[in-house]
């Protein structure tokens, strides 16, 4: 096992466990090895990078996934619940959603804190 996939493992393991698992059932018999070449590459050589803390580099996820607009809607949520188990707080996370009006328009700003609230209403 390379070192980026045991990165990217423990960085699920603390923020969503049971994401690689998701992933393998969903998609791995068509594309062999998505979830594990995902994790590794994402989340063991992206996320885990120095330069920004988790936090920051989950909050920029949102405001992407966000300004992105479209069918990005299931990815949103997962990182809004990453954002906030990587110590982000639900404000924060409005406000990094809400400055994406200025940049995807706002039906991709409404359309994030549709999928934030929605989020926040599960974990309440």
């Amino acid at each position: 096992m390379s070192d980026a996939l045991q990165k990217g493992r423990d960085l699920l393991a603390e923020m969503n466990p049971g994401l690689e698992a998701a992933l393998a059932s969903r998609y791995d018999a068509t594309i062999p090895d998505m979830a594990e070449t995902l994790v590794e590459w994402a989340y063991g050589r992206q996320y885990a990078r120095e330069g920004l803390d988790l936090r920051t580099r989950q909050l920029c996820t949102v405001a992407a996934l966000t300004a992105m607009g479209g069918q990005t809607g299931p990815q949103l949520k997962v990182n809004i619940e990453h954002a906030l188990a990587a110590g982000a707080n639900e404000r924060e996370v409005l406000e990094v959603i809400w400055q994406m009006a200025i940049y995807g328009g706002m039906p991709a700003a409404i359309n994030g804190l549709n999928a934030a609230i929605e989020v926040f209403d599960r974990a309440a």
